[in-house]
């Protein structure tokens, strides 16, 4: 079924947490677009992250709902970086038709020293290692995997990596957030984060005007492979770089408003916009599940006044189970 179009004062904004996909046919660019509020605060805010660490999972999140919610098909799209930085772990993931969950993980000790010598870049607190791409699409189905270096790039810069090496599409990411400080109607000071993010694909009709000069090596190929410069592709990610974060965090400036201002001359069109919410896929039957596959002797070790307590990492759920129900694992 085709999605609906429609036209920018034919339409109530989409608002936070709604992944927008457009349109623009006459630079042959298709993309998503959203900006994400509560869902990000929720997140966020459950695990008290210090700011550095909160604003790298706020990309990897935003990134997430832009590429997650492309899937056609039921599955789980996820992020992932593995570094030997400050900040050596980042995982969000989406599960359709519209959960996303994520999680960061950081040596406390590394960060602090990292802040006070004022080394809180990206590639500072993400250091070297791999950023993976994995999609999968259930039992039965062999997982796919995309991998690209870390190689003290930002993670936008990298995701316009990935997919020009291994998806092969020219493709422009902008990725955003902010923290807004208000008070609320007593007065009381708060806090809150903001992130936005847009990416922009180029995809001809004619193949051959994204060609490129060679085959690529598959993924890790560390060789750079610029596209045949297309007028086309040239104007539109012009455009793209010309957003700011103060654009797509915004409150004020609807993603659709944003799109309008970047290609109003060329004839943006939005569809209908993919809610995104923050759900965990966590359960106390799953927990359960793989506590029944420990051997005897790793239930005992986990076992703590008859009990065993497990904490979901994303979610910070506690599940607690009695040691007696693993008697016969």
């Amino acid at each position: 079924m085709a999605e609906a179009t429609v036209e920018l004062n034919e339409l109530d904004f989409a608002g936070d947490d709604r992944v927008v996909p457009f349109q623009v046919d006459g630079l042959d660019v298709r993309g998503r677009a959203v900006q994400l509020g509560p869902l990000l605060n929720s997140i966020l805010s459950r695990h008290e992250y210090p700011g550095p660490v909160a604003r790298l999972l706020a990309e990897a999140i935003v990134l997430t709902a832009l590429l997650g919610t492309s899937l056609k098909f039921d599955g789980k799209f996820t992020v992932q970086t593995k570094g030997d930085g400050p900040v050596d772990l980042l995982v969000a993931d989406f599960s359709t038709p519209d959960s996303l969950r994520a999680y960061a993980r950081y040596d406390e000790e590394a960060l602090a020293a990292a802040v006070t010598e004022g080394k809180t870049s990206p590639a500072d607190l993400l250091g070297h290692g791999v950023l993976a791409f994995t999609i999968d699409q259930g039992r039965g189905m062999q997982p796919y995997q995309g991998i690209v270096p870390m190689d003290g790039s930002s993670l936008e810069e990298i995701a316009g990596v990935y997919f020009r090496q291994s998806e092969q599409i020219p493709t422009r990411v902008r990725l955003g957030v902010a923290e807004l400080f208000d008070r609320d109607a007593d007065g009381k000071p708060r806090h809150n984060w903001r992130a936005g993010g847009l990416v922009a694909q180029f995809l001809p009709q004619a193949p051959e005007r994204m060609r490129q000069p060679d085959l690529h090596g598959g993924d890790g190929d560390e060789r750079d492979f610029e596209f045949a410069e297309d007028d086309s592709w040239a104007e539109a990610r012009t455009l793209v770089e010309t957003i700011d974060t103060d654009e797509l965090t915004d409150p004020r400036v609807a993603i659709e408003r944003l799109l309008f201002r970047l290609f109003h001359e060329r004839g943006v069109r939005v569809y209908a916009p993919h809610p995104v919410f923050d759900r965990c896929s966590c359960s106390r039957d799953k927990i359960k599940g793989i506590l029944s596959g420990f051997s005897a002797e790793e239930i005992e070790a986990s076992e703590e006044d008859g009990e065993i307590a497990v904490t979901c990492e994303f979610c910070s759920t506690t599940y607690r189970y009695k040691a007696d129900e693993f008697a016969a694992a």
